[in-house]
């Protein structure tokens, strides 16, 4: 099965709570990977709120996206599991 984020939430801060089409659903917190060229613009929260959903995965508009089977094993950690 190929993994697709299927609804993106902003929450607070660089938490987004994601929805992906295997039926898990979790928070992640995105601070920790802010670095680097493409990521480090994202470091700017109005920045930040602008995620979009696209047909994968989510992305911002400077181009910078997470490929959904990082983000789904994200939000797979234990202390990210939605209850």
């Amino acid at each position: 099965m190929f993994i697709h984020v299927t609804n993106v939430q902003y929450l607070d801060g660089y938490r987004l709570q994601l929805h992906f089409n295997n039926g898990v659903e979790g928070v992640v917190d995105l601070e920790p990977e802010l670095y680097g060229e493409v990521f480090e613009p994202l470091r700017d929260q109005q920045v930040f709120r602008q995620v979009a959903l696209t047909s994968r995965t989510i992305e911002w508009p400077n181009g910078a996206d997470f490929a959904p089977e990082f983000l789904l094993s994200l939000a797979q950690k234990p202390e990210h599991v939605a209850a």
